[in-house]
C-alpha cells in the first residue's frame, strides 16, 4: 500500500522536475527571458538548479518502492 504514494510522488517529482529544466533550456535556446524582472544569471542558475532537485527527489520517490 506503501508504495501507491511513493509511485505518485515520483511520476510527479520527475515530470515537473524534467519540465522546468525543458522549459529553461528553450527559453535560454531563443535567448528569452527566464523570468521577468530577475537578473538573467540568476533566474537561469535557480531554474537549473531547481528543476535537477526534482528530478532528482523523482528519481529518489522512485528508489524508495
Amino acid at each position: 500500500m506503501e508504495s501507491g504514494p511513493a509511485i505518485f510522488a515520483g511520476t510527479a517529482f520527475t515530470l515537473f522536475g524534467a519540465g522546468l529544466l525543458l522549459w529553461t533550456g528553450a527559453r535560454l535556446r531563443h535567448r528569452a527571458p527566464v523570468a521577468h524582472g530577475v537578473s538573467p544569471a540568476t533566474a537561469v542558475t535557480l531554474a537549473a538548479f531547481f528543476g535537477a532537485a526534482f528530478l532528482a527527489l523523482g528519481v529518489w520517490s522512485f528508489g524508495r518502492v
